[in-house]
């Protein structure tokens, strides 16, 4: 068994949540295909080197695509997501550099693919709850701004939830939004700012669970340390599915 099968609590998880085929030719093993997508996932490597433990990569790739172009990936996400508690939000970025197999489709600005300093990349947007544990992600071109995907990431607080930010996100219509919806802002004001905005200091401190959770998807996950895929849909999915584990290890540690 390697390091990155799914535990039996992940399994039961996860066959809840997958299509039921009633009709036509048996498919493929669930686990073992979705076993192969892990590892996949984790060590990075092409889909044609997966080993043959996990069946014919083709047919890994195959269901991994065809379940990421109709939404499965993301409605396993949004049930593991949704199932919480939350009195305190995060948001904040990371840039993944692209490899160069990413990069060889013709140029459409819905791959979110930009060039920064490192080169071809993206950047990784998410919103996280108190425990540093992922609500909603937003991909971007590598030299997008952190603040413009606010407006969706932001779009569904709830009252009294606390909103934590770096000075990046220093905006008056970012405030305004999250005051709109009843939240509360802890965002530091930036050094130009003509009012200055008082912020809990205090609280603000337990940011640096955004930065930790981002530098664990990178160093658990080497498919999204660098991004390989070549659609901005595949990119995510993956980034999901990654999250489907960090959930569930977080339940399993809980319990």
């Amino acid at each position: 068994m390697a390091r990155s099968d799914m535990s039996d609590l992940e399994w039961e998880f996860i066959k809840a949540v997958l299509p039921n085929k009633t009709r036509g030719k048996k498919r493929v093993d669930d686990r073992r295909v979705i076993n192969g997508i892990f590892y996949v996932l984790r060590t990075g490597i092409p889909w044609a080197d997966l080993p043959s433990e996990y069946g014919p990569p083709t047919t890994v790739y195959n269901r991994f695509n065809r379940w990421s172009y109709a939404g499965h990936w993301d409605r396993i996400m949004d049930a593991i997501a949704d199932a919480h508690n939350v009195d305190t939000v995060m948001v904040d970025g990371t840039s993944v550099r692209a490899h160069h197999s990413a990069t060889t489709l013709k140029k459409d600005p819905r791959r979110c693919l930009g060039r920064s300093r490192g080169g071809l990349g993206t950047k990784i947007h998410a919103l996280t709850n108190q425990d540093g544990l992922p609500i909603r992600y937003e991909l971007t071109p590598g030299q997008a701004h952190d603040a413009p995907p606010c407006k969706t990431l932001l779009d569904n607080l709830q009252p009294g939830q606390h909103v934590l930010a770096d000075k990046a996100y220093d905006a008056d219509w970012i405030r305004d939004m999250i005051w709109e919806q009843g939240a509360i802002d802890v965002i530091p004001p930036k050094a130009n700012r003509k009012l200055p905005a008082e912020f809990d200091a205090v609280l603000y401190r337990e940011r640096n669970k955004i930065e930790r959770f981002f530098g664990r998807l990178k160093a658990s996950f080497r498919r999204i340390a660098t991004r390989y895929e070549k659609t901005a849909r595949n990119f995510l999915s993956m980034i999901k599915l990654a999250s489907v584990r960090l959930w569930i290890e977080f339940y399993e540690s809980a319990a």
